[in-house]
Formats: structure tokens, C-alpha cells, sequence
């Protein structure tokens, strides 16, 4: 077994099939298919079911994915040390965000970063969910993850440094029948109609439990994709409950932000992989531990 034999694995995985990991790889896809083959011929099991010109997962391959991302993510590392060591401050930062920490503290870390060491890329990969920053950094997908969840987060398995609580926050487009108050009662928002997060996010929480409260109000519009979110606000499509990193960027645009009554919030935190982590990861970890948590509401 070589590490070339499992990034062509991991690229079979990501790209959902031979034939996009061969293009994605530039490699011909008898050498991918080739490469495979020994693979499972070294390991004694069969990684993918052939299934006329497309390839499913087997229960030994599932089962592999987490070791060959952790072997990939360990030789990067080792290598990116080294350059490090040799004074090359350049590389990677591989972080998974969830929308509403996407947008800050991101922004802000993101820029401190790039002030200290401007020859390093930050990149950020998208989740929706706390479990699903976690698995990605369990599997060696990324090195960091920002979370934002209903109280302070425990994950075994991973380091957890708490960044910031943000409230959530009532938004309205500026000629939209707001309620008054700052902040809105909860029991003002009968008769709003309301955009929505799916089921199972905080934001969504909020609502529900305003409904369960008998408050009498609409749902007009329940969109997977925070960022489109606000637009659809200043479209008038309906209020939004949000959590205040946003706020800034929707006075901006014209919004009319006010606190909910009884608050919420949301606590922000940067989660680390346990294993030792690139140069580049543990830089951009102690920007942010130098972090200070930030007044959105008064930005």
C-alpha cells in the first residue's frame, strides 16, 4: 500500500466515481482503475462493488475512508513542517465552517490571519451541521471547524476552544411590518411571516418554539442555504430570526435589526484535530485564541 494508491481511493470517494477522479487526478482512468485493483489485491478485500460503469462503496471501503484520510492528512503535515522549518511560511489552512460562524468570526480571524502571514490560503469548506464539522475533522478531512450551537459544545475526540455567544436577532426589511420594541417580545411576532432554516437548526428552534407558544404565524419560506437568507428578507419576503454576526451586514443593506425577548444564543467555537496539527492550522488557531468576542449589535 502507497499513498498514491489511497489518494486515488479518497478521490474515487469525493468525485463519486472512477471517471471524475481519473479527470479530477488527470490520470487515465485504466491507471486509476489499475491502482485499485492492487490495492485490493494487497488488502484482501473488495473496496468497491462494480455496478456497470459506476462503483459503490463496499463495507471494507467505508471503513477505510477514516484511516486513509488520517494517513493523507499526517504525511501533509509532516511535509508542510518542513517547509515550515525551512522557512517557507506558505500552505493551507483546511477549515469546515457552519454558515453563521462563516460569516463571523470567520471574516474577522480570516483577515488578522492573512495580515501575519500573507503567504498562506485559508480555505473554507462548508457544513451544516456541529456533527458534521466533527466527523470531517475526525476523518482528517480539514484540521479546524467552526461551530455554532445552542450552548457551550463537548466532542470527545476533538479540542474545543470557545470563541464567542452571539444573540440571536429579529430582522426585517426597512418598510416591513416590524414589531416594536428592541427587544421584540417573542409573543409580538404573531401574525409575522417568518423565513425559516430547515428543522434542526437553532435558528429554526426559535421559531418552533414561538409556534408552540400558540403564537398564530407563517412560515412563507424554509431555505436550506442561510446566505440566501438576508436577500430574501430585503426582498420583503418575510422577517428572519438570525444570529447577531449578521447584523452588521444587514444595517448595511438597510435592514431593521432588533434583540428577541427571551434571548438566545449562539455559542461560537473553534474545534481543532487532537493529532499535532500543520504549522499553518496551529498558527490560525492562536490568532484565535487571541480573539476578542466582538459587539455585533453595536458594529
Amino acid at each position: 500500500m502507497d499513498v498514491r494508491q489511497l489518494e486515488y481511493f479518497l478521490a474515487i470517494v469525493d468525485h463519486g466515481g472512477f471517471g471524475k477522479a481519473a479527470q479530477a487526478l488527470h490520470v487515465a482512468q485504466p491507471s486509476l482503475s489499475q491502482a485499485i485493483a492492487g490495492l485490493e489485491r494487497e488488502l484482501g478485500v473488495q473496496l468497491f462493488h462494480r455496478i456497470g460503469r459506476g462503483a459503490v462503496l463496499s463495507s471494507a471501503g467505508t471503513e477505510l475512508i477514516g484511516p486513509a484520510r488520517q494517513v493523507i492528512r499526517d504525511l501533509r503535515t509532516a511535509r508542510s513542517t518542513m517547509d515550515w522549518v525551512r522557512g517557507a511560511r506558505r500552505g493551507r489552512v483546511e477549515l469546515v465552517t457552519m454558515p453563521s460562524p462563516g460569516i463571523e468570526p470567520l471574516g474577522t480571524l480570516t483577515r488578522l490571519f492573512a495580515q501575519q502571514h500573507p503567504g498562506v490560503t485559508v480555505g473554507a469548506d462548508a457544513a451544516f451541521t456541529p456533527d458534521e464539522v466533527v466527523q470531517k475533522i475526525k476523518q482528517g478531512a480539514c484540521e479546524l471547524g467552526l461551530i455554532g450551537t445552542p450552548g457551550p459544545l463537548q466532542a470527545p475526540g476533538v479540542d474545543v476552544l470557545p470563541l464567542e455567544a452571539q444573540d440571536f436577532v429579529l430582522v426585517g426589511a426597512p418598510d416591513a411590518d416590524f414589531p416594536s420594541g428592541d427587544p421584540v417580545q417573542r409573543s409580538a411576532l404573531t401574525g409575522a411571516r417568518l423565513i425559516v432554516s430547515p428543522p434542526g437548526s437553532h435558528m429554526r428552534q426559535i421559531v418552533d418554539e414561538v409556534l408552540a407558544d400558540g403564537a398564530d404565524l407563517q412560515i412563507v419560506a424554509e431555505v436550506a442555504h442561510r446566505t440566501s437568507i438576508l436577500p430574501l428578507v430585503m426582498h420583503g419576503t418575510g422577517l428572519a430570526v438570525l444570529p447577531s454576526a449578521w447584523a452588521p451586514l444587514a444595517r448595511r443593506a438597510g435592514a431593521r435589526v432588533a434583540r428577541i425577548d427571551p434571548p438566545a444564543q449562539l455559542h461560537v467555537a473553534l474545534l481543532s484535530r487532537s493529532a499535532p496539527l500543520t504549522p499553518a492550522a496551529r498558527a490560525f488557531l492562536a490568532v484565535a485564541r487571541s480573539y476578542r468576542p466582538a459587539d455585533h449589535l453595536g458594529a
